[in-house]
């Protein structure tokens, strides 16, 4: 199945992922959404790259979304990543980070950073994290909320 970069039309289904994935706060889907519009919309901005992954229908069942750090000369943040729930286990978070992290190399980029949280509903992503390679490089206690902290994954390329 094809990885493509976003459409406009992936808007919609893509923000419905999102929600299905049920670890997303209202604000964060928001923000999701702020994203992908400025992709949508904005066709000269420089700071988000979205890429799509597809079914053989053309329709999407995940994406990510990274940009170039500010102010760094090779460091990418990986902003999102989701994937339709009713494809977990089958590989395609996988896919995508793979296709994110070959679009980092190709662009110039050496390390990638990737911020979660540390709340139980984060568990498969912090080892999906970990399963790929990415060593946990710092933890800000309480940052989301009291029991709740940042923590922040890197992987050189």
């Amino acid at each position: 199945m094809p990885i493509r970069p976003f459409q406009n039309q992936d808007l919609e289904p893509l923000i419905e992922i999102v929600k299905a994935t049920d670890v997303f706060r209202d604000e964060e889907i928001a923000v999701a959404r702020e994203l992908m519009e400025i992709v949508a919309e904005e066709n000269d901005q420089k700071d988000y790259v979205i890429a799509t992954y597809v079914d053989e229908n053309d329709v999407p069942r995940g994406y990510y979304c990274i940009g170039q750090t500010p102010m760094t000369t090779a460091t990418y943040d990986l902003y999102w990543i989701a994937v339709d729930p009713t494809m977990h286990g089958k590989g395609v978070g996988k896919e995508l980070l793979r296709h994110c992290e070959d679009h980092i190399r190709q662009s110039g980029g050496r390390l990638v950073i990737a911020e979660t949280s540390s709340s139980a509903k984060y568990d498969k992503t912090r080892s999906f994290y970990v399963h790929n390679q990415y060593t946990e490089a710092s933890r800000i206690k309480q940052y989301y909320a009291p029991d709740d902290d940042l923590v922040v994954y890197i992987k050189y390329l």
